[in-house]
């Protein structure tokens, strides 16, 4: 098995393609240790010391590291961690959670226009930045959007809310007024 790694613009955060699927739909975030409990991967990987984020895209993990360690030395264990797991055969994820699961209901016009223009030009961007964004919410003009993976504490990620997306949303959609930043 061969791994590729890729930088980001996150210096905290490498990519890591190991040539085949790694989540067959959707996206999911583990910030710690704790979270990461229903997931055999993401356990791997938070065992090795210095390790303090995980997100798994459609064909690639992204690491994210503690600032006092440094890739050159994290990179074998992640390495060696993602290659057991993938050869071990080993789910993904141990369970069916409804935790990232969509909120029931149905959606206004301007809200399905928001998801459609995040789908098609903005997710496939930051996706190749080892990230996802997630849409939170629309109220009073304002899109909450959740910033996950590599693109989570990225330097640049204020700059991709602000000068992209927002510019995109405002562009496409009048009511929208601003973009901010939700946990």
């Amino acid at each position: 098995m061969f791994i590729q790694t890729e930088s980001t613009p996150n210096p905290a955060t490498l990519k890591f393609l190991p040539g085949r699927s790694v989540m067959e739909e959707g996206t999911a975030d583990f910030a710690d240790a704790e979270s990461a409990q229903r997931s055999p991967l993401a356990k791997r990987l938070f065992a090795v010391d210095g390790v303090t984020g995980v997100f798994f895209g459609s064909d690639f993990v992204s690491v994210a590291k503690r600032d006092d360690k440094e890739w050159y030395v994290l990179k074998p264990a992640v390495l060696g961690a993602i290659m057991e797991h993938f050869t071990a055969g080993d789910p993904l994820l141990l369970a069916d959670d409804a935790a990232d699961a969509a909120p029931a209901g149905e959606d206004s016009e301007i809200v399905q226009t928001i998801k459609e223009l995040l789908d098609t030009r903005v997710r496939p961007a930051v996706a190749q930045d080892g990230g996802d964004i997630v849409f939170k919410g629309f109220e009073d003009g304002v899109v909450y959007l959740h910033m996950q993976g590599a693109c989570a504490g990225c330097p640049s990620s204020t700059a991709t809310l602000k000068m992209g997306i927002e510019n995109l949303l405002k562009h496409y959609i009048p009511e929208v007024a601003e973009v901010r930043a939700a946990m």
